[in-house]
This record gives C-alpha cells, sequence and structure tokens, in this order.
C-alpha cells in the first residue's frame, strides 16, 4: 500500500524562492504524515506565466539551484515535481540557453531517470502552442531532442522505475499536462507508454489555467483516455493566479485521483491550497481511500468563484486594499461593486457618481441606493460643469494659420458623449483614486469591448477590467447570484437590473423613455461570441450562410429568433456588417489599450486572442452571398 501526497499548491510565477519554501514545507507534512511519494505541479518553482522571464539565464539558474535543494529534501520520501532544466552545450532554435519543461523524480536525494532517457529528468513532449500558450517560444520537446539526434520520441518516452526504501517497486509513467490531451497530435504519449510498458500509475503534472466548463471537460477526457489503457492516473494542478501581462488566469487546481476505468475517484477542492493523501494498492492497481468528488455547480456560480478568487488574489498581489468605483446606476457598475463588496470591507469602497445634465433621477438614485445596501462610501461629482467649461473654450479659440484665423473646432453631440466619458475616469476617478488611498475600476463586458462601445480613456481605463470577459447577459446572471447566493439580500437594486441599458451621455439616450444602448441583448452576445470565441472562429460569411440556411440560432446558440430582430434580410445584413467593421476594426485599436481583465471563457481578448490593427475584410464568398440574398429578397 502506498500513501502519496497530492501537493496543489498556489504557485508564484517570478517568485522561485516563495514556492521552494512552499514545497519544502509540504514535504515535511507529507513525511509526517508517513507518505510514500507526493506530487507538485508542473513547473511548480519558478511559475508558468513569466513571460520573456524565460530568456534570462540567471533567473533559469536560480530555479535549477532550488531544484537541486528540492533534490536534497527527498530523502525517505519519493518527491515528484516540475521544474525547469537546462543542457549545457546546446541551444533553443532561437540560439538561447537550452530549456526544458521538465519532471523530476528525487528520492533519497538522487534523481531517477526515465528507464530509456539520457536525461535525468522526463522532458514534455507536447508543447501547446494555442491561446495564451506559447511553450514553443520558449522550451524544446522531448520530440525535438529525438529528432536532432536521428531518434524516434519512442526511443525516449518510457516510465520511471521507483524503487521504495522497503523494496517495493512502482512502475510510474510520466506525463506533463498537454501530453494527456492529444487528441490533435500525431504522436500520443500517454496511449504509447500504456501500451508499450506495464504502467503501474499514470502521474500528470500540469500548471492548467482555468476556463469556463473545462474542469468537467478535463475530467472526461483523462477519464476516457485513461479507460483506454485501463491504468490509474493521478493529476496534480495548481492553484492561484498567474498572467501574460493583458490577461489574468485563476488557476482551480481540481487535482485528482482516477482508477484504471477513468472514472473519478478522490477531487481536490477548487481554488484553494490543498496537501491532499490517497491510499494506493500498487498491487491490485487500485485507490482505496475513501472517495471524495465535488459537487457540480452551474456555470453562474463557476463564474462567481473564480471572479472572485481572482480579483482577492490580484489585489493581494499588487498590495492594494482600496478601490474607487464610477457608478452610474446601471447594471455594469453595479456587478462591479458587489463583486468587490464580497472581497472587501465596506470602508475601503468608495462609489462616485458622475451625473450630468442626461442622467435621470432614476439611475441617480440606483447608485445612491447600491451604496446604501453595500454600506459603503459614496459621493457625488457631476461632471456638466466641465462639460460647459470646453464648450466655452473651444467656441473662445480659434484655430491659426500663419497668423490668420481659421475658424473654430465644432464639438459635436458625440463629440461630447466622449469628453463626459473621459472627465469621469482621467479626471474624476483617477483624483478620486488618489485621494482615497486606493484605484480606479473599470467596468467593461465583453459586448461593448468586442465592439470599441467605450471611450479610450475614459469608461475604458482602470486598473482591472474584472468583468470584461463576461456577456451582458452573463453580467445580468451574476447579478441575480450575487444577490440571491452571495449577500442573499438585495444588494444590487432591482431596478438597475430591469432599466434599459444606456450610457445616458446625450438627449437620445433616456432611460425613462426606453431609450437604451444601440446593442441588442442577448442577440449581439451570441453574434459577437461567434466571431471571438468559436474554435473555428466565424465571419460575416459563415453568419450569412447559417442565415440563409436557417440554422444561424443553432450555430450560434442563441435562444432567440433572428427574424424577428430583422425582418428583412437587408436589415440583418446591415446590422452584421456595422457590427464586424466595427469589431475589426477601430476596437482593436481600443481594445489593444485595455486594461487587463479575468480570463473566464475559452477565448479572451488580450494575449488569449491575437490581433493585429487591420481594416475590416469582407471574404469574396460573403459578397456572393450578400449579393443573391439581396437579389431574391
Amino acid at each position: 500500500m502506498l500513501k502519496i501526497g497530492l501537493a496543489q499548491i498556489n504557485v508564484h510565477a517570478g517568485d522561485p524562492r516563495y514556492n521552494t519554501a512552499v514545497i519544502k514545507d509540504n514535504i515535511i507534512q507529507a513525511k509526517d504524515a508517513g507518505c510514500d511519494i507526493i506530487i507538485f505541479p508542473e513547473l511548480s518553482i519558478p511559475g508558468y506565466f513569466i513571460g520573456d522571464i524565460w530568456d534570462q539565464p540567471d533567473y533559469i539558474d536560480d530555479c535549477v539551484r532550488f531544484g537541486e535543494e528540492i533534490q536534497a529534501a527527498s530523502d525517505g520520501i519519493t518527491v515528484i515535481y516540475g521544474n525547469v532544466a537546462k543542457e549545457a552545450g546546446r541551444v533553443n532554435l532561437d540560439g538561447r540557453t537550452r530549456k526544458y519543461n521538465a519532471m523530476f523524480v528525487a528520492h533519497n536525494g538522487r534523481l531517477i531517470s526515465p528507464a530509456r532517457s539520457p536525461y535525468p529528468f522526463y522532458i514534455k513532449t507536447l508543447l501547446p502552442n494555442y491561446r495564451e500558450f506559447s511553450d514553443i517560444r520558449y522550451f524544446t520537446s522531448l520530440m525535438e531532442v529525438a529528432q536532432e539526434r536521428h531518434a524516434f520520441p519512442e526511443d525516449f518516452l518510457s516510465p520511471v522505475q521507483i524503487t521504495f526504501d522497503d523494496g517495493r517497486t512502482l512502475c510510474m509513467g510520466p506525463l506533463i499536462c498537454e501530453d494527456s490531451w492529444d487528441e490533435n497530435y500525431p504522436f500520443k504519449p500517454m496511449s504509447y507508454l500504456g501500451q508499450t510498458y506495464d504502467i503501474d500509475l499514470f502521474i500528470n503534472i500540469s500548471c492548467s489555467p482555468f476556463t469556463l466548463g473545462k474542469t468537467g471537460r478535463r475530467h472526461r477526457l483523462f477519464g476516457q483516455a485513461i479507460d483506454k489503457i485501463s491504468r490509474p492516473a493521478l493529476y496534480v494542478n495548481s492553484t492561484g493566479i498567474q498572467n501574460n501581462g493583458k490577461n489574468i488566469y485563476t488557476f482551480d487546481g481540481a487535482s485528482g485521483a482516477y482508477d484504471r476505468d477513468g472514472t473519478l475517484h478522490y477531487e481536490c477542492q477548487p481554488f484553494k491550497e490543498e496537501l491532499a493523501f490517497v491510499q494506493y494498492d500498487e498491487t491490485l492497481r487500485k485507490f482505496v481511500s475513501p472517495a471524495h468528488i465535488n459537487a457540480r455547480q452551474n456555470d453562474t456560480a463557476d463564474i462567481y468563484t473564480s471572479l472572485h478568487f481572482g480579483m482577492q488574489s490580484f489585489l493581494e498581489n499588487i498590495g492594494v486594499d482600496k478601490v474607487v468605483i464610477g457608478v452610474s446606476g446601471g447594471i455594469d457598475s453595479a456587478v462591479n461593486a458587489a463583486l468587490y463588496a464580497s472581497i472587501l470591507p465596506p470602508e475601503h469602497i468608495l462609489l462616485v457618481n458622475m451625473p450630468s445634465c442626461y442622467n435621470s433621477e432614476l439611475t441617480k438614485g440606483l447608485a445612491r441606493d447600491l451604496a446604501d445596501n453595500i454600506g459603503c462610501l459614496y459621493t457625488v461629482v457631476p461632471v456638466q460643469d466641465s462639460l460647459e467649461l470646453t464648450r466655452r473654450q473651444f467656441d473662445e479659440t480659434p484655430l491659426y494659420r500663419q497668423d490668420t484665423a481659421a475658424g473654430h473646432l465644432k464639438l459635436t453631440s458625440f463629440i461630447e458623449e466622449n469628453i463626459q466619458a473621459r472627465d469621469r475616469s482621467s479626471r474624476i476617478l483617477a483624483a478620486a483614486a488618489a485621494a482615497f488611498g486606493g484605484v480606479f475600476t473599470c467596468n467593461a463586458n465583453k459586448a461593448e469591448s468586442a465592439v470599441g462601445y467605450a471611450t479610450l480613456y475614459g469608461d475604458s481605463a482602470g486598473f482591472l477590467a474584472a468583468t470584461a470577459d463576461l456577456w451582458k447577459h452573463q453580467i445580468y446572471d451574476l447579478a441575480s447570484y450575487l444577490n440571491e447566493h452571495v449577500f442573499q439580500r438585495e444588494v444590487i437594486p432591482q431596478g438597475s437590473i430591469d432599466i434599459v441599458p444606456s450610457a445616458e451621455l446625450s438627449a437620445s439616450q433616456d432611460v425613462t423613455q426606453g431609450q437604451g444602448d444601440p446593442l441588442i441583448y442577448p442577440y449581439h452576445d451570441y453574434l459577437f461570441a461567434a466571431f471571438i470565441e468559436r474554435w473555428q472562429r466565424a465571419t460575416p460569411e459563415s453568419i450569412l450562410d447559417w442565415y440563409l440556411q436557417g440554422t444561424l440560432e443553432k450555430h450560434i446558440g442563441c435562444p432567440v429568433n433572428v427574424r424577428t430582430l430583422f425582418p428583412h434580410p437587408a436589415d440583418f445584413i446591415a446590422d452584421l456588417e456595422k457590427w464586424w467593421r466595427l469589431i475589426a476594426g477601430f476596437a482593436v485599436a481600443k481594445r489593444i489599450q485595455s486594461p487587463p481583465l479575468i480570463s473566464i471563457s475559452r477565448r479572451s481578448f488580450g494575449n488569449d486572442l491575437r490581433e493585429s490593427q487591420l481594416g475590416p475584410y469582407l471574404t469574396t464568398r460573403y459578397l456572393e452571398l450578400k449579393k443573391e440574398c439581396l437579389r431574391h429578397a
């Protein structure tokens, strides 16, 4: 019988000294508990998302030295951990230090190498190069190692034979994260090991961030892979947050033990550090300790859990404990305020309402109600005077060309809308945050970010855009969840949920008359998601094709009949092209300059979705479909 510790630790990316101390502490706990093996996540010493710090040889050397300390701490126990490995005399394809994403197996101060490997560690075989992952940029894979040695991956991919002090043995199949998610790769490490060797137990160490729906999918796919080779497996993932500059990723952990038929036997608590112990009968190849599986939550609960964890962790990481939130009485600012109220004490939250002559008494009252419900600080700083000042300045300031008057710049209603938005963020909220000793937030949602329905240096500004990866319908769902399940009372006023969404920046946006934003919810949420989040991303060509086939709602998952919104094909096409030109046009420039966000979806803006500033393009087939559609109409 083997007692195995699953160390689901909070890896602090870029701080190997801290991570090493945590690993050592967990090793001591595991020894005290009588463990035979303790397992840590992938790259648990350096962290995973550290950007081009991977190009610093001194940092790599430091991580290697810390790895040697972990190796030395393995007396009387087998320690399996992820770290960067380097190879002197060889370089990566870019000419920089040769680095491997590696699994180390240490026992009694010595490293145990895979049976057929020339290295004292296991090298990650499959390097992901999609979404936020760019392993190929920094690491050399086992596939490349085999190629440069004129060999096959099979020549090196082999199990690790662990011999314990009492003579017992364990044939372990080593895997690092992507090595188990091999469905689209020509070489499949897990299948090869399972079919070629008599593996007692697979161990996969990972550093896999949370994505909505991913945990269930991971359990399902990993379980199916295990079932095919009929071998039990352990999966150890990290928790905490890591970022790539623009995207903050939460790590839920969800480490677990799987029986040989692929069923989940034990699962660690999500978003929490945990040293879990499981008992494994190596003779029966079966986990015999008590089973534990977490209760499944719905999507909205998962969104809240990830956001709460990510926001709280990010505030702690940057040393901030006070926030200023611009509140309009609308749903987006109310949800953001409620999220921060679930993390910070009310005296550390300041809500600021900044009305102009276009803001209704209704929304001003809702903003005040929100502050009262939270019990936080509240103030009103109108922007009307500064708008009038700007008007006068431009009216009274002529243009000149070589000392000759050349007229005045004319402020349109649209320009004045942006003046108000910039005044609110760049002047008022920035000053309030400095005076309050905190930071101010960006309350954007994903639909508005997609089409650039925000003002540069205005409502698109802030230290963090916590909800910028949520579509508008998810914002509404989250509002109800916060009231019903988190606070169990009405914190977000029902009026903020019920009123039509509106920026209230002009006379044509009067919420009391039902005049709101130009976006049609939830249809535009689903349309924009098809452009952004689908694995095979849609374009207007795909959308129009599905529309003509009568399958658009099915393909984009929209619950609304699109033809009730646009009875005539010309109206549908005009709407489609209007938003596409914004999404693929100037909105890109706005998104590039936006604050970091907490990634929730399967494709979030930032470095998850690589964007170039190009003009919007309509394919030839789209133009043909459009012509045919309008001709028949």
